[in-house]
């Protein structure tokens, strides 16, 4: 498949997800058995993280209540257990909605309305169970009903952007001509099978029967248990991480995750320059930072699987392994006494005398839900980028404060060493950045595996040939996120030398790396391969293609075709891909004066002048528009 056959295959639409060859059979089933761990799950955030309106989990008044918020009005109804919602938008429409389903049970609970056959938005006033009134999830933006971010755009849209985490062998199902959603689930809710696997196996397993090759003794796809550690790390991760699912749905419970997911490095706007969590990036981020992945701590060693609670209460869930006594499951921790005052230095019981407190930042999302960090760090104010557990709490202070409280606690400075935070807050701030700096970063095995990879994505911006050689060895890394974020170094190498590096990351095991590379492989002429070479690049963009046909109703996917048909000089189907990206979010700035240009270079300047007052009519104020207005003369 060369370049321009890939564009077509892509814009052509999905292909359909393969079926398994295991059914799932439903978590009531497997209750029938299961009873202690079924008892456990169901009233845990699992089991309630989406549910029918008639299995009784709302918690909201819909009592004739009312709700008010720039400029929309939503009236809440409950006429004999049918909800509603009647919804007055800026715009004078009005609108009534039933409740089609619940999301969530705890601080918050959502509510989904089904705006077309098939298609669910999850609606931005919610239910704050915490405080018992209703809530704007984002009260300060300014958000009219054709704004890409309104709860009926497609940033809200379910079916795209949530199901597939709250629910059980989810299908999105995307009909990419008609823009209609044909989604199906085995069941609503995280259920058994979400993270075990189908379970029809297992019932004829129970039955007396072999299991099919390719699953465990049990029947399962998946296996739990002492010495899985990394692979239930990865299971959890697949909802519990900032990614881009590569697949349409879920994936089969224990597929490795980069064979799912492409990870996001500690981007600016996502992380702060020294991994701590900004965005709501789910966890998974932030615990590959920490000295306890490394060690082989798990999931499981804090979280029940089944009431999806932690194992212990305050600092006893610390303490298990983190006291005297140690834990012989980590032959490696100090054995030391930490919940003391001698330690925390705060007062017994008090806030502050929490691990959590001082080694989990917590970021509130959602308007009420706070998350931790995962990263289990020391707090390092002395670095003075600007957040710290210490200032959180003691914000009236400043960071050289805290640095020198700390530095008075722990006068051993074997903790307070030179850190790659520091390198990547140039980044964050719009500077150039060290390449020196971060190739040291890239090239430390040290570090994490994803500041090593966040080093490699910050250096993108400085490729050059002599760079792409010193950074070659990392294309064979033994951490799949590594190898997924070296090949774009290599850009800038000769022809020759780009194919013989890059040619064995087309045959990774991980799907991620493998269209990682494949990517590089579309600016490499087909007369430099070999007809073997040619054979191995078209089987990793067909693994591209297929990724990008499954996300045809994101915008973002079609802001990358349009920049991939201008790179094949293809101007007719670059206008049908930015058309598409505005088709689904009109305030996309970045796609409008490309349609411009696109239509004067496609049917001349009428058609650019025609194309440029459609833009100016949904953004009148953007800069870029108003630059090319003048430049044609409007």
């Amino acid at each position: 498949m060369n370049a321009r056959a890939f564009l077509f295959a892509v814009l052509a639409g999905a292909t359909g997800q393969a079926g398994q060859a295991q059914d799932y059979v439903g978590s009531a089933v497997c209750a029938d058995c299961h009873r202690d761990q079924a008892e456990s799950w169901q009233g845990s955030h699992h089991a309630l993280a989406w549910t029918e309106v008639a299995d009784g989990a709302v918690l909201a008044d819909f009592d004739d209540t009312q709700f008010s918020h720039d400029g929309m009005q939503v009236m809440f109804a409950d006429r004999d257990g049918a909800l509603s919602a009647q919804v007055t938008g800026k715009d004078g429409v009005t609108t009534e909605y039933p409740v089609h389903s619940v999301v969530g049970i705890a601080p918050l609970q959502q509510y989904l309305f089904e705006t077309e056959p098939g298609r669910l938005q999850s609606f931005d006033v919610v239910w704050d169970t915490e405080e018992g009134r209703w809530y704007h999830l984002y009260p300060d933006q300014d958000l009219p009903p054709d704004d890409g971010l309104h709860w009926t755009g497609p940033y809200k849209n379910w079916n795209a952007r949530c199901a597939e985490c709250h629910a059980t062998g989810y299908v999105k199902n995307y009909e990419a001509e008609a823009a209609r959603y044909a989604s199906t689930q085995a069941e609503i809710g995280v259920g058994c099978e979400a993270c075990h696997g189908p379970g029809s196996a297992h019932i004829d397993w129970v039955g007396g029967q072999a299991p099919p090759d390719g699953l465990n003794a049990f029947g399962f796809s998946m296996s739990w248990g002492r010495g899985q550690t990394e692979a239930e790390i990865q299971q959890c991760a697949g909802c519990h991480s900032r990614r881009e699912a590569l697949a349409d749905g879920n994936p089969l419970p224990g597929t490795p995750y980069h064979d799912a997911y492409n990870l996001a490095p500690l981007r600016p706007g996502l992380y702060h320059p020294d991994g701590q969590i900004l965005d709501e990036v789910y966890v998974y981020g932030s615990f590959l930072q920490s000295r306890m992945y490394a060690r082989g701590v798990g999931c499981m060693d804090c979280h029940d699987p089944h009431r999806a609670e932690l194992k212990a209460d305050g600092n006893g869930i610390c303490t298990q392994c983190h006291s005297p006594a140690g834990n012989p499951d980590f032959p490696t921790l100090r054995l030391a006494e930490y919940d003391t005052p001698a330690h925390h230095h705060h007062p017994a019981g008090s806030e502050g005398a929490q691990c959590k407190n001082c080694h989990m930042i917590e970021r509130v999302y959602m308007g009420v839900d706070g998350r931790r960090d995962h990263s289990f760090r020391i707090p390092r104010p002395d670095l003075g980028l600007g957040v710290d557990a210490c200032t959180d709490c003691h914000a009236d202070e400043g960071q050289p404060w805290a640095a020198q409280q700390i530095s008075a606690w722990f006068p051993d400075a074997s903790h307070r060493v030179a850190h790659y935070g520091a390198s990547f807050a140039m980044a964050a701030g719009g500077e150039p950045g060290d390449p020196e700096a971060l190739t040291a970063i890239a090239l430390d095995r040290e570090q994490a595996g994803i500041v090593r990879a966040t080093a490699l994505y910050l250096l993108q911006s400085f490729a050059s040939p002599e760079l792409a050689e010193r950074l070659a060895p990392m294309l064979a890394d033994p951490d799949p996120l590594v190898r997924a974020n070296a090949p774009a170094l290599q850009r800038q190498a000769p022809v020759t030398a780009r194919v013989s590096r890059l040619e064995p990351l087309l045959s990774d095991p991980l799907r991620n790396v493998r269209i990682a590379t494949a990517k590089e492989f579309l600016t490499i002429p087909a007369q430099a391969l070999t007809p073997a070479q040619r054979v191995t690049a078209q089987h990793g963009m067909a693994d591209w293609q297929r990724s990008m046909s499954h996300r045809l109703d994101f915008p973002e996917t079609h802001l990358v075709l349009g920049g991939l048909a201008l790179t094949l000089r293809n101007a007719q189907a670059a206008e049908r891909a930015f058309r598409e990206v505005v088709a689904l979010d009109r305030q996309r700035a970045e796609a409008w004066p490309m349609l411009v240009q696109l239509a004067h270079i496609n049917r001349g300047p009428q058609a650019a002048l025609a194309a440029l007052d459609e833009a100016l009519s949904v953004l009148p104020d953007d800069p870029n528009l108003k630059q090319l207005a003048r430049d044609m003369g409007r």
